[in-house]
């Protein structure tokens, strides 16, 4: 899934979790309906893009037909549904861009919550006071909102994301390192969106 877009990915983990609650497999007009897509020539469109990946069924003849996962994409869903979304890097330190190539990798339960969640793995080291060192992966809860005091993704300027500390107030966001070497990172709250909270943490011992 490397290739998709955002978009496409939405489609396609709409169609893998959703795929038992249809009757038939879905036309474009009740995928449309079910995804609140105004447009059917855009979803047809994505469509076509899942089928190049190999992760949806060629159209039987015509667009009318159901839209169905390929017997592939349903084995690997089957392998994972108790994984998470494996989706890249990010900077405890300089912020880098954190990345969106998916794929899954299996998490306890208990590192989990009850809410959408997904792995990033650590680069860098302005967390290492918190226990969080380079090459750790963390468990984030997916969420636009935090308390003072959480650990958080927090995307800056629409661009680069990192992990630290947040303390907020009405006109100012700090991101502040778990590192006594480092200093805050100040903005302004429009610059920052939080794109989720640390909730569990993973590390292998294995020499790198």
């Amino acid at each position: 899934m490397t290739e998709l877009t955002r978009r496409q990915r939405e489609i396609f983990n709409f169609l893998r979790d959703n795929h038992e609650s249809f009757a038939c497999p879905p036309s474009l007009n009740e995928l449309c309906l079910s995804l609140g897509m105004a447009s059917r020539g855009s979803l047809y469109k994505h469509i076509m893009a899942l089928i190049d990946a190999g992760l949806v069924e060629p159209f039987a003849g015509n667009k009318k037909s159901g839209i169905r996962l390929t017997a592939q994409a349903q084995r690997d869903y089957v392998a994972c549904e108790h994984a998470l979304p494996f989706v890249g890097s990010i900077a405890a330190g300089k912020p880098i861009e954190a990345l969106e190539n998916v794929n899954y990798m299996a998490v306890p339960e208990a590192l989990k919550s009850d809410k959408p969640c997904y792995v990033l793995q650590i680069k860098g080291d302005s967390m290492i006071e918190a226990g969080i060192f380079d090459g750790d992966w963390v468990v984030i809860e997916q969420r636009k909102y935090a308390n003072n005091g959480e650990i958080v993704v927090a995307l800056i300027e629409n661009f680069e994301a990192t992990l630290k500390y947040i303390e907020q107030t009405a006109d100012q966001v700090l991101l502040l390192p778990a590192n006594a070497n480092m200093t805050a990172l100040s903005y302004r709250p429009e610059q920052v969106e939080i794109q989720g909270v640390v909730v569990g943490q993973m590390r292998s011992y294995r020499s790198r």
